[in-house]
């Protein structure tokens, strides 16, 4: 056997090195703050990667978690639950007509997608886009548009087709009769928060393959509606939940449209802890937050935000809908990002140039304010540092 290695890389508090975490470990979160080991106070505009959308703590998914352990922790799909019938239910309303598989995060929703996909058409090939991100398992990375993601881990499944994100000439060059799915996001988050165009996924919609909006970022009222999809004037086939579902809780969930479902039979796909009685409650107590205040609240604060942002000096662009906002700096991002957490800020990159802001859907007024005091500090003093340096 081979002796386990010693290199720089290796983790020195037990965990491997997947991520390169920031020196600050959170220890209590409240609304749309958070608080470090050492008591100091961070207003948190990155919500856990576009996760707590309700705040931390909020109370109404913390008590229906609370109620639901003193009830039940795990039945397995073997047999029915309240909380999980309950939120397919919820979700087939908003959607207007579908059927769910619960699971455990974003990446399992969107390999249900793949499968799916390929059972209800008998075909294998997937288009998606340059840029996208689905996920890190093998199927959900074959369908990320990032080589630098994707190399490592060579040789992935096949068949999957990449176009340039609003390119409808490619997207209709590309789909041809192996095509069985179409994957967007509504948003591509990691891939610089740009938005798709109307015109671009209703030629998605008119193509013949099945399309799936991954709205693992976008969903559960992001972006001012509770899908990304309402505001785009199609109704895909599938769509992919996780993030913000369960307010921070684990929990995926693929819904497939009621005129495209009945491909998959028992047997055919599962996940043991998918549809847990205690995570579907607290999203049944999300989805029934996300009302038409909350909404309003998201498309007022981030058109704010928005705002102020593109006022600040060093910003060249703001793109994104509602609270998922992606601004294009004129220096490296991830410096401002480092130099807004030491300001007591907590954002997020999407890419080299681009800051990524998905505050709780429940910030106020204020908190917008005194987060454009702090980025706007930040960007200035990495400009301040840049002029050092030369």
């Amino acid at each position: 056997m081979r002796a386990p290695s010693t290199s720089a890389s290796q983790s020195v508090d037990g965990l491997l090195p997947t991520y390169a975490r920031a020196d600050l470990t959170i220890v209590r979160g409240e609304g749309a703050s958070v608080w470090g080991a050492d008591g100091r106070e961070y207003l948190d505009f990155g919500a856990g990667i576009a996760v707590v959308g309700l705040g931390h703590g909020h109370p109404a998914p913390l008590t229906a978690a609370h109620e639901q352990l003193e009830r039940l922790w795990h039945a397995s799909n073997l047999y029915r639950t309240e909380p999980g019938e309950k939120l397919a239910t919820r979700l087939s309303e908003r959607f207007g007509g579908a059927q769910a598989f619960f699971c455990n995060s974003g990446t399992e929703a969107i390999e249900a997608a793949l499968k799916y996909a390929r059972k209800a058409t008998g075909r294998a090939g997937i288009v998606a886009l340059e840029g996208g991100f689905h996920g890190r398992t093998l199927g959900a990375l074959s369908a990320t548009g990032q080589p630098a993601k994707r190399e490592p881990f060579a040789p992935l499944v096949p068949g999957v087709r990449f176009v340039p994100p609003n390119d409808v000439g490619a997207l209709r060059v590309a789909l041809d009769d192996d095509v069985g799915l179409t994957l967007l996001e509504p948003i591509l988050g990691e891939g610089g928060v740009l938005p798709l165009e109307t015109e671009f996924v209703a030629a998605a919609a008119e193509l013949p393959a099945l399309l799936c909006l991954d709205e693992v970022q976008t969903g559960v009222g992001r972006t001012g509606s509770f899908f990304a999809f309402e505001q785009l004037g199609v109704r895909p086939d599938l769509v992919t939940l996780a993030k913000g579902l369960g307010n921070g809780l684990p929990i995926g969930a693929l819904l497939v449209a009621d005129d495209a479902a009945g491909a998959f039979e028992p047997g055919d796909h599962g996940s043991t802890f998918g549809g847990n009685p205690v995570a579907c409650a607290a999203a049944c107590a999300v989805v029934d937050a996300i009302d038409d205040e909350l909404l309003e609240n998201v498309r007022t604060q981030g058109a704010a935000l928005s705002a102020g942002l593109a006022a600040l000096t060093g910003v060249i662009e703001v793109r994104g809908r509602g609270l998922l906002l992606g601004v294009v700096v004129d220096r490296p991002a991830a410096e401002v990002v480092v130099s807004c957490r030491e300001l007591g800020l907590l954002v997020l990159t999407a890419g080299d140039d681009v800051v990524r802001l998905a505050p709780p859907l429940t910030i106020t007024a204020e908190d917008v304010d005194d987060a454009l005091t702090r980025l706007a500090a930040g960007v200035e003093a990495t400009s301040l540092e840049a002029s050092d340096k030369s």
